[in-house]
């Protein structure tokens, strides 16, 4: 069944608002991919934070034009997926890299990654690199490590001597030695 104009005019509109949202996407391509492999890979991006959307050729430049999408969304032949997000680049390019690896049948065809165009490769370095959270955590531990290092080297000393007075009492080293003449 045909698409009418309307609807195809509201398709567009519809993802146009959506990508001018968008800080990173991925254009993919698939080949005899199945309903299930399919539903793994939205079930897959949805828990990264990202969104996934078959699109036709001729409507994705159209609904691109103004956006950061425009010049990787031109020229488009083949079967076209795109994934995009508005959040961490980073965890949307590991989410479909990892899938990409256990799905051979999904491949990549250019990404765009804070309104910049990259290639393949990019996004697969992308995909190595650790999230915002894990930097973040990274980031904390060493503004942490200075300030208790100092904490634990205060504690030592009053923790040692607390060992070496309770071993002279243990051993009754200190036993009968009060000073005389008070």
């Amino acid at each position: 069944m045909a698409v009418s104009r309307a609807k195809k005019i509201e398709q567009v509109e519809k993802l146009g608002a959506e990508l001018k949202k968008v800080s990173s996407l991925v254009i993919a391509t698939y080949t005899k991919l199945t309903v299930t492999q399919d539903f793994e890979l939205r079930k897959t991006l949805r828990s990264s934070g990202a969104k996934y959307r078959v699109v036709k050729n001729t409507l994705a430049p159209r609904a691109a034009k103004g956006t950061a999408a425009e010049g990787a969304l031109k020229d488009l032949s083949g079967v076209t997926s795109i994934a995009y997000t508005e959040g961490d680049p980073v965890a949307l390019a590991k989410a479909i890299s990892k899938y990409a690896k256990d799905n051979p049948e999904f491949t990549f065809k250019a990404g765009v990654v804070e309104g910049r165009v990259v290639s393949i490769k990019d996004i697969e370095s992308l995909a190595t690199m650790p999230s915002k959270e894990e930097i973040y955590s990274k980031l904390l531990f060493l503004l942490n490590a200075p300030a208790q290092r100092l904490v634990t080297a205060m504690n030592a000393v009053g923790r040692d001597l607390a060992v070496v007075i309770n071993q002279g009492v243990e051993k009754e080293k200190f036993a009968n030695e009060a000073p005389s003449g008070v």
